[in-house]
This record gives structure tokens, sequence and C-alpha cells, in this order.
């Protein structure tokens, strides 16, 4: 299941590392965006691993849309629960891939042509 959300960058926490029982090296990197809705949401995603590096170059106050996957695991017959973000594009990345007609002014209509000899101007 993939999911997307808009919002601001309202916190970036410390990276975090560490060693698992099998012994393999682990870090992960969490921020939170509060989303841009009439009733605002606080949301922390986690990157994972390289996904880290998806934190670079934004900052607090950053507009971004957040990619992400919702996955659930029991441990010792509690829940948890964790909001994996996959792709992060900034505001500007996404409206700068958005194509839009370029703005109208006056001079874009062309002059009133003359009518024929009878005074009457329409092409019928």
């Amino acid at each position: 299941m993939s999911i997307q959300v808009k919002g601001t960058v309202i916190q970036i926490l410390k990276p975090e590392s560490g060693v698992s029982k099998a012994g393999k090296e682990w870090k992960k990197q969490e921020f939170v965006i509060e989303t841009n809705e009439q009733f605002p949401k606080k949301v922390c995603f986690t990157l994972f691993g390289d996904k880290s590096s998806l934190l670079d170059g934004i900052a607090e106050g950053a507009e971004v849309e957040v990619f992400f996957s919702v996955e659930s695991r029991d441990f010792n017959g509690k829940w948890f629960h964790n909001i994996n973000a996959w792709k992060i594009e900034t505001a500007t990345a996404a409206s700068g891939s958005k194509s839009y007609p370029p703005e109208f002014s006056t001079g874009d209509i062309p002059p009133p042509e003359q009518g024929d000899d009878n005074g009457n101007d329409l092409p019928f």
C-alpha cells in the first residue's frame, strides 16, 4: 500500500543507528510534517538505511510531498506501526514538473479585420 501527503516540514530529528541482534548495522532518520488541511495533522515519517539521503537539501519549513507506506508488526502481543517514506518531493519540484499554458495578455488579441465593401464583416 502506497500513500502520499503534502505538508510543511516542522522537525527533522537526529539520525539514529545501531546493530541488530543478527549483527547487521542499521540507521534511520525521522522527520515530522504538518499537513495543509483545514484541520492540520502532524505525521512522523521514518527513513531507513540509504533512504535517509532523501532529506538532503530539505530544511524545516520546506513544503514537501511525501510518498510512503504503512507497516505494522507484532512484538510480544503488542503492535507497532511504521510510516516509511520512500520518496520526498519539494513543492518547487512537484510544481515545476507540471506544464501550464502561457499567460494571456491583451496583446495576444489580433486586431479586428476590416469588413468587405458592403460593410458586412461576417465570414458567411
